[in-house]
């Protein structure tokens, strides 16, 4: 989560014309993922842990529709077509977390 926070970082240093809220939003969901799993390690509960995967997944949809914002915007490339692919595949890990979480067992 760390290595895809700082590609998007580093993608984003290179497309010196986005709109500085969209680099912004895009910074902050992105590297928003890696510090809401952080958190739901260190979480003080199961139900914590669980609301901190969750949040951490919702981080990861929302970067995905910024990276589709860009792409919309500047074209597809490599770069943004591996950052939108890694993107998904978080939100499908955080996902199966979520789903590996027996229910009523987080309380």
């Amino acid at each position: 989560m760390l290595l895809f926070a700082a590609g998007v970082i580093r993608k984003l240093e290179k497309v010196r014309s986005l709109s500085p809220k969209l680099v912004d939003q895009l910074t902050r969901s992105s590297s928003s993922i890696g510090a809401n799993y952080a958190e739901a390690c260190n979480g003080a509960s199961k139900l914590d842990f669980r609301n901190k995967i969750y949040i951490s997944k919702k981080e990861a949809a929302e970067t995905r529709f910024w990276i589709d914002l860009c792409i919309e915007l500047k074209g597809s490339d490599e770069e943004w077509d591996a950052l939108r692919t890694e993107s998904a595949e978080l939100v499908m890990i955080l996902q199966a977390i979520i789903n590996t979480l027996k229910d009523g067992s987080a309380k």
